[in-house]
Formats: structure tokens, C-alpha cells, sequence
């Protein structure tokens, strides 16, 4: 429990003072669970939990509390992260990443940064050693190609981080043996790297290439690291499935997750379809939210 409590107290050491005082207000049993300090110009604070979000005091949030936060994430060093801040995000120490909404500047290249911030979507990064040994006992432990399906805020990537965690290391009681896994971090929420170390538990055998394009960096890791697995957060676009299937073709077992409510919603996508015929996934894994709980659902692809 004391890694979850951390984890809630990290994100609110990124806010200014008056609305870190409001945050910490939050009842200690509903901090375990929070997934997401939400901040809107002219609304209250609010925190996400799994039930739905809930305002945390009165006072609207200000453009300046906005700009406070993006310093204290960035260290007052916002021209450090231009790169991410021009997609639209920004990743702080801890595993944190602060997505950014508001009024861009833009040239003839796309978006250069922001002059204006309007929100700021703290997430808030949780690590649930085991959630993953399902997976391995519905498959004896020999754990194939394995995708991960559920809308946003589901759980996708916390069930991806420690299903690399638990092939990584191995566990001889559900009968996984260690494997070396590549792991794509293309936003750095999955391993967190700072400083060259992963501030998120992946496990002792895994490469992590952070800040390349997931297409780019599959490829990489297939063809310099000699990984056994390759992992990849969210895939979204073509060359994301260019690049599994590559690393499908050298040998490798792959674990990816996507955006699909359901199997039927999965089918129903171009992209994700291509993926399906080319039977490189075995294993499905379907998460689903009841009543603030979440629950897996495996079944054979």
C-alpha cells in the first residue's frame, strides 16, 4: 500500500501550494485508487477515481496554476521537453505524464508549443504486481503473442508493465521461464526511464528505448538487442502494425495493447483487423469495469 500512496502524493507535489492543500484532502482510502488529477481553467481541481471524477474544492483553477504546474514538473525548464510539448505532453520524474490542452503556436512543421494552457491530465501511474498471473495460468505459463484490449483508462498499460515485469524476471510458480523483452516506450508510461534507470518495475531482463516512434523503435530492438519479446504500448497507426509484423517475421513474441471496447469492436477496425488475419496474436485479453473494479477476460484469437 505504500507504493500506492506514493504514487497519489507524487502526482499532488506537482501542483501549487493552495491546490495541493485541496488535493490532499481526498479521503486516504479513495487516494489508493485515484487514476488522474484533472485541472480546467475557471472548474475545480478534480480527481478521477474508477467510480467517475469528483471536484476537490471550490476555487476554479487559473491560467497561472496551469503554468505552475508545467514548471514544477519540467523544473522550470520547459524548453528542455519542447519535444514533447509538442505532441501535447510532458513526462515528469516519477513515472507522471502531464497531457497538455490549450491554445497552440504553430509553423509550416505543425506544433511548436503552446502559448496558452487551458487543462492539464495529470495520470497517475500504479504498479499492480500479479495482475498479470492470470494470463500466465490460462496458458501454463508459456505465454505467447499477447494483445491487450480495453477502452482508454481501462488499465491497458498497467496490465502491459507487469505482464513485461513477470516475463522479464520469470516466476517459477505459475511456470514462466525468464525471457529478454524490448520494451517500446514511446511516452515513457510504461517504464518511466530518468536517468537511464526505470523508475517503474519492468524487471531485470528488459531493454527499454523511450521517446522514438513505437514503429521505429520495434525495429530497433529487433535488430540490436536480440529480444525474445517485444512490447509496444497503444497501437494506433499503420506502421505500428508494419513494424509487428516484422518483428513477428524475425521470431519474436509480442505484447501490444489497443483501444476496443469489445472483440466485435476490435473486428470492426481496418487496422486492428489486419492485425487478426495475420494470426500474430494467440491471446486476448479483455478488460472490463464493473463498478469501479476491473476484471480480465482471456480468450484464444
Amino acid at each position: 500500500m505504500e507504493m500506492i500512496d506514493k504514487s497519489y502524493s507524487g502526482a499532488v507535489r506537482l501542483l501549487p501550494p493552495a491546490l495541493r492543500e485541496n488535493a490532499n484532502k481526498l479521503e486516504h482510502k479513495l487516494q489508493l485508487y485515484a487514476e488522474e488529477l484533472r485541472l480546467r481553467a475557471g472548474f475545480p481541481l478534480t480527481v478521477l477515481l474508477p467510480e467517475g471524477g469528483r471536484e476537490l474544492g471550490s476555487a476554479p483553477v487559473s491560467p497561472r496554476d496551469l503554468e505552475a504546474v508545467l514548471e514544477i514538473a519540467t523544473s522550470a525548464s520547459a524548453h528542455s521537453v519542447r519535444e514533447t510539448v509538442r505532441a501535447g505532453y510532458v513526462n515528469a520524474s516519477g513515472g507522471y505524464r502531464l497531457g497538455l490542452c490549450g491554445s497552440v503556436t504553430a509553423d509550416a512543421g505543425g506544433v511548436t508549443g503552446f502559448h496558452a494552457l487551458s487543462s492539464i491530465a495529470i495520470r497517475i501511474p500504479r504498479e499492480f504486481p500479479g495482475s498479470a498471473d492470470k494470463i500466465a495460468l490460462a496458458c501454463g505459463g508459456e505465454i505467447p503473442s499477447t494483445l491487450i484490449i480495453a477502452p482508454p483508462g481501462a488499465g491497458k498499460t498497467t496490465l502491459l508493465r507487469d505482464l513485461v515485469r513477470l516475463t522479464s524476471d520469470g516466476c517459477e510458480r505459475l511456470g514462466v521461464e525468464p525471457r529478454r523483452v524490448g520494451l517500446c516506450d514511446e511516452r515513457g508510461e510504461v517504464a518511466a526511464v530518468a536517468s537511464g534507470a526505470a523508475q517503474m518495475d519492468v524487471g531485470r531482463r528488459t531493454d527499454v528505448l523511450s521517446g522514438a516512434p513505437k514503429s521505429a523503435a520495434a525495429m530497433m530492438l529487433v535488430r540490436t538487442m536480440n529480444p525474445e519479446i517485444v512490447a509496444l504500448d497503444e497501437i494506433t497507426a499503420p506502421e505500428d502494425v508494419t513494424a509487428i509484423e516484422y518483428a513477428a517475421n524475425c521470431g519474436v513474441t509480442l505484447f501490444a495493447t489497443v483501444h476496443a471496447g469489445n472483440l466485435d469492436e476490435l473486428r470492426g477496425k481496418p487496422l486492428y483487423r489486419r492485425l487478426l488475419d495475420a494470426r500474430i496474436f494467440e491471446l486476448g485479453i479483455l478488460i472490463k469495469k464493473f463498478s469501479g473494479t476491473r476484471e480480465y477476460e482471456v480468450a484464444r484469437l
